[in-house]
């Protein structure tokens, strides 16, 4: 995994070259590592459980299990918009205490499976006044547009990773998928 160091940072894991599931929120666009999604699901409905931070929608039922759903719209402070035929559910699994959660990630829209090489993908820019880019892996140059490569693991806080359901047992595959 390459490394990237900016200048007075410790260093740290960026985006590798590989396959991305790329989707949209507003005008943007987003990828996520292939190996983190489990799978794409059509908006169905969620149920709002009192008390959870605002950025998790709720709880549906997949087939039998209760899953977390978190509004990415509103976890990156974006102006919320009405659900579509096009909204859907990205199921991932993030890392909390070593162990996997499964958390559902509602989009805009889901766009296609992109096969990036090394000589497109940049470091993520170093932005003054504090802005939080610890979710980001790093952006990727397609044609004209950048793709923002987001850190599945990071991309809740750990107040917002605590209000969860408790991690389940299982352990991870391999120690790749535990990054």
């Amino acid at each position: 995994m390459s490394e990237t160091t900016v200048k007075g940072t410790a260093p740290r894991a960026g985006a590798t070259a590989g396959k991305y599931l790329t989707f949209g929120l507003g005008d943007e666009v987003y990828g996520l590592e292939i190996l983190k999604v489990q799978e794409i699901i059509g908006l169905m409905r969620v149920t709002r459980v009192p008390g959870l931070p605002e950025v998790i929608r709720g709880v549906v039922n997949l087939r039998g299990k209760v899953i977390p759903v978190v509004d990415l719209r509103k976890q990156f402070g974006m102006e919320a918009k009405a659900d579509t035929e096009r909204t859907c559910i990205v199921v991932v699994r993030v890392w909390r205490e070593n162990q996997a959660v499964t958390v559902g990630l509602i989009v805009d829209d889901v766009r296609e499976v992109l096969a990036i090489v090394e000589s497109q993908l940049e470091a993520v820019p170093r932005f003054s006044g504090g802005v939080e880019t610890a979710y980001l892996l790093g952006m990727a140059k397609i044609s004209q547009r950048v793709v923002m490569l987001l850190h599945v693991d990071r991309i809740l806080s750990s107040t917002q990773l605590g209000a969860l359901p408790a991690p389940s047992s299982e352990k991870p595959a391999t120690e790749q998928d535990a990054r």
